[in-house]
């Protein structure tokens, strides 16, 4: 059976937010490689940096925190795994979901390449929707 690295990746930065963590660190491929581009290109994360250990590569993402007045931090990052290896699930271009009228972004696999919802409509291509994020 395979491994779910979009799921491995999404679960990794949700708990490290939640756990107020600065640094993540993950296992590096293709597609996590693409999506980290994105959250990066969106602000979601602040910087990522490839790092070798013992023969494997992995990606470490430093995480932003913002400051609250009732809290010391808040949580700035919600992510959520919408298609998954036992239900995949896909979108046309005008049917794509926007995410709190278009402040969070939503990722897609397309036939080119992983892109976010706005990319994906101005390019009027639709894809498998791989996760949300606000």
């Amino acid at each position: 059976m395979g491994r779910d690295t979009v799921a491995e990746i999404i679960t990794s930065i949700r708990n490290a937010d939640m756990d107020r963590k600065r640094m993540v660190r993950v296992a590096s491929t293709n597609i996590n490689e693409k999506i980290v581009q994105l959250l990066l290109k969106e602000g979601f994360i602040e910087s990522v940096r490839k790092h070798r250990e013992n023969n494997k590569i992995f990606l470490v993402l430093t995480l932003q925190h913002k400051r609250t007045k009732k809290r010391s931090f808040g949580n700035s990052l919600n992510l959520k795994r919408i298609s998954r290896p036992g239900l995949r699930i896909y979108s046309k271009s005008k049917k794509i979901p926007r995410i709190l009228g278009g402040m969070g972004i939503v990722i897609l696999s397309t036939s080119r390449g992983i892109m976010t919802d706005r990319e994906a409509r101005l390019q009027k291509i639709g894809g498998e929707i791989l996760c949300y994020i606000w």
